[in-house]
């Protein structure tokens, strides 16, 4: 009995106390907060339209899967290069550097038509089972795909990781602004491998960003290299966020859409772990409640889809289910839906607050750097890891084909052409082409390794 006692933690169905509900929901704030801010600052979208767009795009997803998936949605990574691609937007700091309106609006097209990859994704899993969409999205082209978006991000990281700054004319110390971006890689990277409990451990971002932050004021004030403008309190105190309405462009559809196939894998990743972390918590509460989560990967999938969809339609990025926030979940025990709706709401809040968002467009352009050169090298091995996962048999001459025109078309259509592949009078997005490329291929080398294998079964 006194072991019954000692379990402590909220299921799926279960709320907190109203003060721990908040401080939970905080909680979970602080750890999607980073990773979706800094995804905004990057692609040129309104950051205080990203935060409500996050919050509403959460709640929606919880509507949709009737509140029995305990996950948070936030912008994803993945879609980066896709939507620089298409907005041409180049990140400067110390000022609110958005895209033109006209360009977010095309981008949102994409983003939204994105949802319904996702959404067709899980009525074929609902209907058919997860094999068919194996078949048809093995790890061979989900795993390189992931590759190819993080290293086809790597000169960007580089460029912002040592750019030119106000006051380095004529100015000897320039080479000092490396200390601000490899200070915020070095500290990313400490507070990731040696932080393994507590909240902490769920912010490395937030934590390496502040360090990066911090040394920025002081290689400023040495040598008056301007970093960072002080001016929070410009404008109103409150402020609505800034809506725009998606505009149908087709080279943008061509360009984002196909990026949702890399997130299927995670995205089925984080039902499994949540099936595993909540039904334990179950058990060791002697519930006698079994909560089949990963037979709802159809739906976690079809929600995911329909938080891209209310994204896109009101001017926030594309996004996923958070890694970070089921982590955070696992660690403090805590996967009630009630917490995820206070912290959906809460964000929404939040994204009127003015300060708060001139706050975040002072961020140094070399501290963005110095996390960009781990974040999208962390999407690169993120690819690798689902090859492994998978057990990709990489001696396989098929397996092989696959990845490799994968890798060559989208990394060689990135560096020799600048994103956009000439072909037949066309500018085809390298990514997507590399993605469609390797999904033909793979079909067809199966059909063809198909009626092989049958002719070898009837002899």
């Amino acid at each position: 009995m006194t072991h019954l006692k000692n379990v402590s933690g909220y299921l799926p169905d279960e709320n907190p106390p109203l003060g721990k509900l908040l401080l939970f929901a905080l909680q979970q704030i602080v750890v999607m907060f980073p990773a979706t801010v800094i995804v905004a600052l990057l692609t040129g979208f309104h950051i205080s339209t990203t935060l409500f767009a996050s919050g509403l795009a959460t709640l929606c997803f919880i509507v949709v899967t009737k509140g029995k998936i305990p996950l948070y949605y936030g912008s994803s990574f993945a879609y980066l290069s896709a939507i620089v691609s298409v907005t041409g937007f180049k990140y400067a700091a110390n000022s609110i550097a958005t895209s033109p309106d006209e360009m977010i609006q095309i981008a949102q097209f994409g983003i939204v038509m994105s949802g319904f990859v996702s959404i067709i994704a899980g009525f074929i899993i609902n209907r058919f089972g997860k094999d068919t969409i194996d078949k048809i999205l093995p790890a061979t082209i989900t795993g390189s795909v992931a590759m190819i978006i993080g290293l086809t991000l790597a000169e960007n990281a580089i460029l912002d990781a040592a750019p030119f700054m106000e006051g380095m004319n004529n100015n000897p110390d320039t080479q000092l602004v490396w200390i601000v971006s490899l200070v915020t890689l070095l500290s990313t990277i400490f507070f990731s491998v040696y932080i393994k409990r507590g909240v902490l451990s769920q912010i490395p971002i937030l934590l390496g960003l502040t360090a990066g932050y911090i040394t920025a004021i002081i290689v400023q004030q040495a040598t008056g290299i301007q970093f960072i403008h002080f001016d929070v309190l410009t404008g109103a105190i409150v402020q609505a966020p800034h809506f725009t309405l998606p505009k149908v462009s087709w080279p943008a559809l061509f360009a984002i859409m196909p990026i949702a196939i890399a997130t299927i894998p995670e995205s089925t990743a984080h039902i499994y772990q949540l099936d595993i972390y909540v039904n334990q918590l179950a058990k060791d509460k002697k519930t006698g409640k079994i909560y089949k989560l990963k037979e709802k990967l159809g739906l976690n999938l079809i929600g995911d889809g329909i938080g891209d969809i209310v994204s896109g339609m009101i001017g926030g990025p594309a996004g996923t289910n958070y890694g970070e926030n089921i982590s955070t979940m696992a660690i403090s025990k805590n996967f009630s839906i009630g917490v995820l709706v206070a912290a959906a709401v809460i964000t929404m809040f939040i994204s009127f607050f003015t300060p708060l968002i001139n706050l975040i467009y002072s961020i140094p352009k070399p501290v963005i750097g110095g996390l960009e050169i781990y974040l999208f090298g962390v999407i690169a091995a993120q690819g690798i890891a689902i090859l492994m996962d998978r057990k990709v048999d990489m001696f396989d001459s098929k397996n092989l084909a696959v990845i490799a025109v994968i890798l060559i078309v989208g990394l060689g259509g990135n560096s020799a052409f600048g994103g956009m592949i000439p072909f037949f009078g066309l500018q085809l997005p390298t990514i997507a082409t590399a993605a469609i490329s390797g999904i033909g291929l793979n079909l067809l080398l199966n059909f063809g390794r198909k009626q092989k294998d049958t002719s070898e079964d009837m002899s």
